[in-house]
């Protein structure tokens, strides 16, 4: 075991007991479980965070938000830095998915379209991610959608109607281009 393997060993130790400290207010989480860089983590519901979930906030801070909702990782699941994640029905991420950077993903808009109207919060709708899903780098995901299991969609794309499984989709709005 040469030095590189020693730092790695190093490093990734630290990233676990990161988590513990970061992840102190989640109601529930998985062992080794590993953070870089700071997130912001504000649990105002239910948050559930799988085992060996692989969470980074380097370059950019990472969100995770449970909004009086429901915000569930998936074990294994790798979620890159500058992501904004925020549930307030539910947000459901399945096992050993991939979230690029700056990725969005919301149940809920936020506002209303209607200007007499725009400080109301409208209905939430759930998002179903399911397993090895992989969104490329700044994804949006919209409220109401689900991405079948092993489909990928690519970067800069905006989900606003659900994707079937083992499909390639991409673009605004996203479209599916192949399956997989």
């Amino acid at each position: 075991m040469g030095p590189l393997s020693i730092q790695n060993t190093w490093n990734s130790g630290w990233a676990v007991v990161k988590a513990y400290w970061y992840l102190r207010n989640v109601t529930s989480r998985g062992a080794f479980i590993r953070i870089w860089g700071r997130p912001s983590i504000r649990n105002h519901g239910v948050m559930v965070i799988g085992e060996k979930a692989r969470l980074v906030s380097t370059i950019a801070t990472l969100e995770l938000v449970a909004d009086g909702g429901r915000l569930e990782i998936g074990a294994r699941t790798f979620i890159n830095y500058g992501c904004s994640i925020a549930a307030t029905e539910l947000v459901q991420i399945g096992e050993q998915c991939s979230i690029g950077t700056y990725a969005i993903i919301m149940d809920n808009n936020y506002h209303r379209l209607e200007p007499e109207r725009r400080y109301e919060r409208p209905e939430s709708a759930p998002v179903v991610l399911e397993g090895n899903v992989w969104l490329g780098a700044r994804v949006i995901v919209l409220p109401g959608v689900t991405i079948g299991e092993g489909s990928v969609i690519g970067a800069g794309s905006v989900v606003t109607r659900s994707i079937p499984a083992r499909c390639l989709a991409a673009g605004v709005p996203a479209k599916v281009l192949r399956q997989l």
